[in-house]
């Protein structure tokens, strides 16, 4: 009995306590109903890019594009004014334009974008099962379209993943991009009863092995195709309030182009660095790639090299936008050829390079101990759970 209630006072308070029940049901937390304690551990990685729709058709990325531009970190306006704009104007007139886009770029087996991504996943699944003592599992996970960050996540809990690493594949920190994918993670880890252990890498725009595999590229296209007049590093474009506002990703840019160009010991003639993909009216950072090529070509420019370092992989902004639209754009200017570098996708340099960049990411975890093993570890488990059990533990 509560001090001082009376009969009534208490049935009062059950009654309010039922319909907070009601109201406000016990929170649930994803679990694995009779979870079998003490199997063995893993390591998981998490690659994560843009994505991509499962399709060329409007449909499909009319799908896509409403999950992507709804995100309120990609488009940072009031939400009920942007509901408006997206479904009222963007997407009932957008998805057929992309679509046929993206038809140019599809393959046999599919979008580009996570073609290259896959691949790039396999590649690094194999250099760390080859040098870390432990089990690894490396899943690919897009923030908008599949596999989902969600669905990635799964597998890597059905795997007894303990430990996660996350790597976004966007070398130059924006909160357009790793921000989102920090927020979809700990937004899905989350809502797990028992979470794991995470580690999150921020950006890798000045790292030397990047850097190194960014101007190898560059060196073997021009070994096979000879040098072009100037070498043009076109970024992905954000408005430049988010330059404003703190987000460092114009910096990350500058200092990426400016450290590429010093390894390839070019003059400060001899590139550039321009920003691509603008959408709106609104300001974007300068100086946009489709006016600076414009100009290059009314200046007669004849043989001008772009390389996208803000791609891990080739896309449909690389392929499509620089590869056909802006060297139509060049060449219609009065301009000569315009050729495209690849993405550094696959290439051994840069997987190795994202692998190390993981090791070292793991520092302290089990796997990256070269004197741990998971036949030791099963033992000392086996003979944990045993002393467990020994003292009255249901394990």
């Amino acid at each position: 009995m509560i001090t001082g209630a009376g009969p009534g006072d208490l049935v009062v308070f059950v009654t309010h306590l039922r319909r907070l029940r009601m109201s406000d049901p016990m929170p649930q937390y994803d679990s694995t109903p009779n979870y079998e304690h003490g199997l063995p551990e893993s390591l998981g990685v998490l690659l994560v890019n843009l994505g991509t729709p499962d399709a060329p058709t409007p449909a499909a990325v009319r799908r896509y594009l409403a999950e992507f531009l709804a995100d309120p970190r990609v488009v940072e306006v009031p939400r009920a004014i942007w509901w408006l704009v997206l479904h009222g104007y963007i997407l009932r007139t957008r998805p057929a334009r992309s679509a046929e886009a993206y038809q140019k770029v599809w393959t046999d087996h599919g979008s580009p974008l996570l073609l290259h991504s896959l691949d790039v996943a396999q590649g690094v699944q194999q250099k760390l099962s080859a040098r870390l003592s432990g089990a690894v599992n490396v899943e690919v996970g897009m923030s908008y379209g599949k596999p989902s960050i969600e669905s990635a996540l799964q597998k890597l809990h059905e795997a007894y993943v303990r430990r996660i690493v996350v790597l976004p594949l966007y070398p130059q920190y924006s909160n357009t991009t790793t921000g989102t994918v920090f927020e979809a993670v700990t937004r899905q880890l989350a809502k797990r009863r028992w979470v794991p252990e995470l580690r999150f890498i921020n950006h890798y725009h000045e790292s030397a092995g990047y850097i190194s595999a960014l101007a190898a590229s560059i060196r073997d296209f021009w070994d096979i195709q000879g040098r072009g007049e100037r070498l043009l590093m076109s970024f992905h474009g954000v408005p430049k309030r988010t330059l404003l506002s703190g987000d460092p990703y114009h910096c990350h840019c500058q200092k990426t182009a400016r450290l590429v160009a010093e390894a390839l010991e070019l003059k400060d003639d001899e590139w550039q660095v321009s920003f691509q993909s603008r959408v709106g009216r609104e300001e974007w950072l300068r100086p946009y790639t489709d006016e600076t090529l414009a100009e290059w070509g009314r200046d007669r420019a004849g043989l001008i090299d772009v390389v996208c370092p803000g791609f891990a992989v080739d896309c449909l902004e690389t392929l499509e936008e620089i590869a056909m639209q802006n060297a139509e754009l060049f060449r219609s200017n009065g301009g000569g050829d315009l050729r495209y570098v690849p993405a550094l996708n696959a290439r051994d340099d840069h997987v190795s390079f994202l692998s190390r960049t993981i090791e070292k990411n793991i520092a302290g975890w089990p796997e990256a101990n070269p004197d741990w093993s998971l036949a030791e570890a099963s033992r000392q488990l086996e003979k944990s759970l045993q002393r467990a059990k020994d003292m009255g533990a249901e394990c």
